[in-house]
């Protein structure tokens, strides 16, 4: 009888126990749709509904068409009317389990993309967590041309706003506010949680700010004119222009004078800054047809591995890492064609010209971009004093092969301690 009455007990527990989970799931999914009601400064919230995770949910505009949702929470789909002529389109995610911290992203490249992966992340890590299109859908630069608050969102204002709503949103549903806030992106992210410090410095506590893609407009006029190194945009028969399986020669050439700089040869250049490449090295000898470049390619190496320096002689950009012309991305800049990323920006931007072609592509023009700097995008004055009298953290970090933008030395100091 009486392993019977605790066997009836645990029933009756278990039974309570799910009539409160039952409950409590009817309770958040109430209070998650009657978000839509909410009525905030140009604003409108679209769709607000509690999601079960795991599971995956559909997604709006084109860069994908699901995402994964491991956690149980509230999930708020808005729009942000940033002026009569733009408009930011964002998610908060809240989910079930809050400890009172907020999470803002980022995006990537020109990227309109929500980042619907740390979304995920940051959530279930049990932040509540906002990310937003970045002002336009998808990664093309042509949304720019002739839409200059558009550019704005881009360059400063959508991480903002997305901020600003986000964080009121969240104190809608949970019925209290953050008591910490933080920021995570990397590459354009990292440029945009960078300029949040410098013009909105009350936006968070902490900010991880990776491989940021500061002094903007000189790295992207310096990843186009590395492709004009070797010939872009069209290399037929450009003396210049180095084949891909060439790069492999190069490659093995860097590794081979560089790799033991620091003592122990195990493939790897541990500091690309001490590695002074001499391409001459592997230049073709007389009767010599493969395996080496020919006096015209050795040129364009010399070209390519030393900083851009301007007309007037001043820095504009770091060189090119030695090391990481063995990734295969490095042909994004050496295929004989203007990587896609400056492409769009001097086209659609800065010279707001669809039709430039980059034949005529030079020190000049990556100077106009300097000077016209569009949207003030450039994220480069180096003054952070305000974010770090207010107690702001702020972490960066870069990788030596980097996927994109693989770069020397800043080029700058950034004034913080």
């Amino acid at each position: 009888m009486l392993v019977l009455g605790l066997y009836t007990s645990l029933v009756v527990v278990s039974l309570l126990r799910q009539v409160v989970s039952a409950e409590n799931d009817n309770t958040r999914a109430s209070s998650c749709a009657e978000l839509v009601q909410l009525r905030l400064e140009n604003t409108t919230i679209l769709s607000a509904g509690h999601v079960s995770g795991p599971v995956n949910v559909s997604t709006p505009g084109s860069c994908q068409s699901q995402a994964l949702v491991s956690s149980s929470l509230c999930r708020v789909q808005f729009v942000m009317n940033t002026t009569s002529t733009s408009a930011v389109h964002a998610e908060a995610w809240l989910p079930d389990t809050w400890f009172g911290r907020f999470l803002g992203l980022g995006n990537g490249g020109l990227g309109g993309c929500v980042d619907y992966v740390n979304l995920d992340y940051g959530t279930s890590l049990h932040f509540a967590a906002v990310g937003s299109d970045n002002g336009h859908d998808g990664d093309s630069g042509s949304v720019f041309l002739n839409h200059p608050e558009v550019l704005n969102d881009f360059a400063f204002r959508a991480i903002h706003v997305e901020v600003v709503i986000g964080k009121q949103i969240v104190e809608a549903y949970y019925g209290r506010p953050h008591h910490k806030s933080y920021y995570l992106g990397c590459s354009t992210g990292g440029r945009q949680g960078t300029q949040e410090a410098l013009k909105f410095p009350e936006d968070f506590d902490g900010i991880v700010a990776g491989s940021p893609a500061t002094n903007f407009n000189n790295l992207l006029g310096w990843g186009a004119i590395l492709g004009r190194f070797v010939g872009a945009p069209d290399p037929t028969g450009n003396p210049h222009f180095i084949p891909a399986d060439l790069w492999d020669t190069v490659a093995s050439e860097v590794l081979k004078q560089c790799d033991g700089l620091d003592g122990v040869e195990d493939g790897i250049i541990t500091e690309p800054d001490d590695c002074q490449f001499r391409p001459e090295a592997i230049v073709c000898t007389a009767g010599q047809t493969t395996g080496c470049l020919t006096s015209a390619q050795i040129d364009a190496l010399h070209e390519i591995y030393q900083p851009l320096f301007g007309t007037n002689g001043e820095l504009l950009f770091s060189r090119y890492d030695p090391g990481t012309e063995a990734d295969g991305n490095a042909q994004a800049y050496f295929s004989g064609s203007i990587f896609s990323i400056p492409d769009d920006w001097f086209r659609f931007t800065v010279l707001n010209d669809s039709s430039f072609d980059f034949e005529n592509f030079d020190l000049d023009t990556i100077e106009l971009g300097d000077r016209v700097d569009p949207g003030g995008i450039q994220t480069f004055n180096g003054d952070l004093s305000t974010f770090e009298a207010r107690g702001g953290k702020f972490l960066t970090y870069h990788g030596r092969r980097d996927q994109v933008y693989r770069f020397s030395i800043l080029s700058k100091n950034v004034t913080y301690e």
